[in-house]
């Protein structure tokens, strides 16, 4: 993908956000507070899903906790991004380890022509099929939505179902149920051309378990914060929040009153973003953590460095936030991206990320050691 120059009516929304992300940048020295109680590390395990794989490359992974307590995930891979052979890869974790990755979708038209796919996303909804929702198309701004489903917890899946034309699906990150019981999608669009790709956000809700979806006008932004790859987060107070990607070298927030149907416009929050993807969820102790490389370098082309470190931070409000933990920081060529996370109902914290664009690891936090 090319980046654009900023317009000079960006350039000020740009200044503002590297502001915003140096003072974020910051916090990363500051030591702990002389009477906070000492922490054993949050990291419980570390490992990578597989050792071997019959493809070069691996990205944008995606995990789920299963109504049996085990843990699923997925992820394409393939010869590289955008390219046909590129394949979604599902694998479950038994007691001990995560079982052999299979192969459960490509891009394979009726007629025969292949598609690369991307960006699968794993919902299990209550009492529900597991959905793993994914993308096929020649690039983000050509592909759409497609579905498939599974009764057994991954092990058969039903035949893909390509969504409504103007439904994707979540983009990168995993559905929501509103307080009214609604699913609600983080969808975005990539629209335009190669070299003039605008970008936004328009939420996906369902009202019938993912039978039908609607799907909501673009989210504002006066600020013109280019932003895609949302995810929602709980608060208190019955809003939704919604933290994104953007362009302009800080993370996006916006916020709904009414279960997701209406957002208020798009503004920066207080991490910095190398125009890389994050993920987020809210905490059962009502905190709010997200997993995102805390970096304001924009790149020129992604893989040129610049998604490392990758980071942990936490927010009690959702608007300021703090730099929690780095989970890696040895600069690699194509770094450490597009992260996953989610709280399982024992409490832990499971997050998955892209590895060097070669393979996909698995980390454990305990959220009680995070500060």
């Amino acid at each position: 993908m090319k980046f654009r120059a900023f317009p000079a009516h960006m350039v000020k929304v740009a200044a503002i956000a590297l502001a915003v992300s140096a003072t974020a940048q910051a916090r990363i020295g500051h030591a702990p507070s002389a009477a906070a109680a000492p922490l054993r590390s949050p990291i419980i395990s570390s490992e990578f899903i597989y050792a071997d794989a019959p493809y070069p490359q691996a990205h944008a992974s995606t995990i789920v906790e299963l109504p049996d307590r085990t843990l699923a995930a997925a992820w394409f891979g393939g010869s590289g991004e955008s390219q046909p052979d590129v394949r979604i890869w599902f694998a479950r974790r038994g007691a001990t380890r995560w079982e052999t990755p299979v192969a459960v979708a490509d891009g394979v038209s009726a007629d025969g022509q292949r598609f690369p796919t991307w960006n699968p996303v794993l919902f299990q909804p209550a009492n529900g099929a597991l959905h793993l929702f994914y993308k096929v198309g020649p690039n983000p701004r050509a592909w759409w939505g497609m579905v498939i489903r599974s009764t057994d917890g991954g092990r058969h899946w039903s035949r893909p179902q390509r969504l409504p034309d103007g439904v994707l699906g979540p983009i990168k990150n995993k559905p929501v149920i509103a307080p009214d019981g609604s699913w609600v999608s983080p969808s975005s669009r990539e629209e335009g051309s190669a070299e003039a790709n605008i970008w936004s956000i328009r939420i996906e809700r369902s009202t019938d378990r993912g039978r039908s979806w609607q799907v909501g006008d673009a989210v504002a932004s006066p600020m013109h914060i280019e932003a895609i790859q949302p995810s929602i987060l709980f608060h208190r107070d019955g809003r939704l929040e919604l933290v994104a990607r953007t362009r302009q070298g800080a993370l996006a927030m916006s916020w709904s009153r009414d279960a997701g149907r209406h957002w208020s416009p798009i503004a920066a929050i207080d991490l910095p973003n190398p125009n890389a993807g994050t993920d987020a969820v809210t905490l059962r102790d009502g905190r709010q953590l997200i997993v995102y490389n805390h970096s304001a370098h924009l790149p020129e082309r992604p893989g040129d460095g610049a998604r490392w470190p990758l980071n942990i931070g936490l927010s009690d409000d959702g608007v300021r936030w703090r730099n929690a933990l780095t989970l890696e920081s040895k600069p690699r060529p194509d770094g450490y991206a597009y992260p996953a996370v989610i709280q399982t109902r024992d409490g832990l914290v499971h997050i998955t990320y892209t590895h060097n664009r070669t393979k996909i690891r698995h980390v454990v936090i305990d959220p009680t050691q995070l500060r």
